[in-house]
């Protein structure tokens, strides 16, 4: 699992980090057996010297305090470098994974986020990332030390008295049968925590974007309430994952204080035969071991304390990463509906011309077409407008325009090119488009309406504000155009934030421009005058205009009636009162709502 495909690429180019880093921590390893050494060395001159009667001089212990200094300086030196290689690398992998998985959820199709929650997706982008980078830091120390220092202080003890490290090593082989038999299971209880986690996570999302209408409710006791049931349920998992934990580090640390209080004991037994002049046998080996030998091998034991906790560590930490890691591949391998074809190719000289053919849609997981067997042509230059009652099909067939999802070959093309053959981006490219939800960023104004060209002046922005009919609004603020705007520009009216949505649009000056339901949030006053704009600015380009009233869409060249689907009829203003019965009872409708004094306001 540490060598997941999605890993290796980083690895190869982050490699150099990676080996300087372990190299340096191989050294420190090392050098650090070298303590317990001297530690042992000066023991025994003290012994002896006292046995002697002899006092100790600098030039007796000399040796070793240069040697404890060297070994100091390259402690110093060598964790500087591994802490700065090893987490310098995987704070890199973590960024690269997560440049990954940005432009994996900018290629997925709306399908894939109707079906997984917002919060969720988040999770893996914060919680889970974090899980990894953690393992490919910390967790790469531990099992450089695991088996390097292990090896070396093994190595170092066996030499010092093979029969001592026996009984040593024995009960510390229980720590990895202990850690085989626990892995899978923290692992899927980190899981079960992250999942609940996830539920927080899209529940507060919910929430937090909801909140006015929680409040026009007075729904704020229900709402704590469903929170501190979901929040509990996250407590619980995570108490559950933390207990685990807590119970494998304990039986650990009891594994290895016994075998610490053993090694006391049997260590002061042996020197004490050993003083008496009876050394004690034990398979045939003399155990010979001097007081300075056994605080040596104590020395050496303690070192090997910490690569058997991070043995221990490691599984709990590995088994959060397999979790987690598990997640994001889910998330990466999922489907890109949206791929360009193998022979695509930007479109090329696009003038505005549309042909539908025989196009029918459902949307996934539904048993009926949101689009049957529709068919029309615009001619490049034709301003034609889309109406027909809630739910008939109008932002679907916009939205396969822009081929936000994958239609049948064949059955949308831009001036005769099948935008199915086309790169998806030379597509998008080719139309300016208005939403029906307008979305804002927090940025400032002038950001959200150059952003399809940053680097647009600013009597360009300007001008396109005065397309929109908002320059007026945008200058009394304060800021002006530098007005800085909240979360989905809720520093905005709805009529304000429609219009600057329609400013950034007309700022790309595409070809094909399609308006969905773009000034239902105006007055009639500001609503004609952004149709005069239109009709002025747009003369010679491809103008869609989907609209809830007939008004909006009464000066197009022709208009696109769709009722349940289909396409109930396809012609001028002028005719289609008497070809449509479904424009007829909207002409109808919207006259009542005239002498009853309703209408759109700002």
């Amino acid at each position: 699992m540490l060598f997941h495909r999605y890993l290796k690429p980083f690895y190869l180019r982050y490699a150099p980090l990676y080996l300087l880093g372990i190299a340096a921590l191989v050294v420190v390893n090392y050098a650090q057996l070298y303590i317990p050494e001297y530690l042992g060395s000066l023991i025994d001159l003290c012994t002896a010297a006292a046995r002697e009667g002899t006092p100790l001089t600098v030039s007796d212990i000399g040796g070793l305090l240069l040697g404890v200094l060297l070994v100091a300086v390259i402690l110093f030196v060598g964790r500087s470098i591994w802490r700065l290689s090893i987490f310098n690398a995987s704070g890199k992998t973590e960024a690269g994974l997560r440049r990954l998985m940005f432009g994996k959820s900018e290629r997925l199709s709306p399908r894939y986020y109707h079906e997984n929650k917002v919060g969720g997706v988040m999770a893996w982008f914060t919680s889970d990332l974090s899980t990894v980078e953690e393992y490919l830091g910390w967790g790469t120390v531990m099992s450089v030390d695991a088996i390097f220092l292990s090896l070396l202080t093994v190595w170092r003890m066996i030499r010092l008295d093979w029969v001592m490290t026996l009984f040593l090593l024995l009960p510390l082989l229980l720590i990895i049968v202990w850690g085989a038999l626990v892995e899978k299971y923290m692992s899927m209880k980190w899981d079960a925590r992250q999942q609940a986690f996830d539920r927080l996570y899209d529940f507060s999302q919910e929430s937090f974007t909801g909140l006015a209408v929680i409040k026009a409710f007075v729904k704020e006791t229900q709402e704590l309430h469903a929170f501190a049931k979901v929040a509990r349920r996250n407590r619980d998992e995570s108490v559950s994952f933390v207990r685990l934990s807590v119970l494998f580090d304990v039986i650990i640390s009891i594994i290895i204080g016994v075998c610490m209080a053993a090694l006391l004991a049997l260590g002061g037994y042996f020197v004490w035969r050993l003083t008496g002049g009876a050394p004690a046998v034990i398979f045939g080996h003399e155990m010979d071991l001097t007081a300075g030998g056994v605080v040596t091998f104590i020395g050496y034991f303690d070192t090997l304390i910490w690569p058997m906790m991070a043995m221990g560590q490691i599984v709990s930490m590995r088994s959060r990463f397999r979790a987690s890691m598990h997640r994001i591949t889910r998330f990466l391998d999922e489907d890109e509906e949206l791929r360009d074809a193998p022979d695509a190719a930007p479109l090329r000289d696009v003038r505005g011309g549309i042909a539908v053919r025989h196009l029918t849609f459902a949307y996934p997981a539904t048993e009926s077409d949101a689009l049957s067997d529709v068919s029309f042509t615009v001619a490049p230059g034709e301003t034609v407008g889309i109406v027909g009652r809630v739910g008939c099909g109008k932002t679907t067939l916009v939205s396969l325009l822009l081929r936000l999802w994958n239609v049948p070959e064949g059955t949308v093309l831009f001036d005769g090119q099948d935008i199915m053959h086309a790169t998806a981006a030379s597509v998008r490219e080719a139309v300016a488009y208005v939403p029906q939800d307008q979305f804002l960023f927090s940025d400032t104004i002038r950001g959200n309406i150059a952003l399809a060209k940053p680097d647009a002046t600013d009597e360009e922005i300007r001008a396109a504000a005065r397309f929109a009919d908002v320059d007026d609004n945008i200058t009394a603020f304060r800021g002006g155009y530098d007005t800085v705007l909240g979360e989905r520009g809720v520093t905005l009216s709805g009529g304000q934030k429609q219009r600057v949505a329609m400013a950034r649009a007309a700022l790309k000056d595409a070809p094909i421009m399609i308006f969905d339901d773009s000034v239902s949030a105006v007055d009639m006053a500001t609503e004609e005058r952004i149709l005069s704009h239109i009709a002025k600015e747009r003369r010679g380009k491809t103008t869609l205009i989907v609209a809830s009233r007939v008004s909006t869409v009464a000066g197009a060249d022709r208009i696109l009636v769709l009722r349940d689907g289909r396409v109930e009829a396809f012609d001028t203003p002028a005719r289609l009162s008497e070809t449509s019965e479904t424009y007829r009872t909207m002409v109808r409708l919207q006259a009542l709502e005239r002498e009853a004094g309703g209408g759109e306001t700002a």
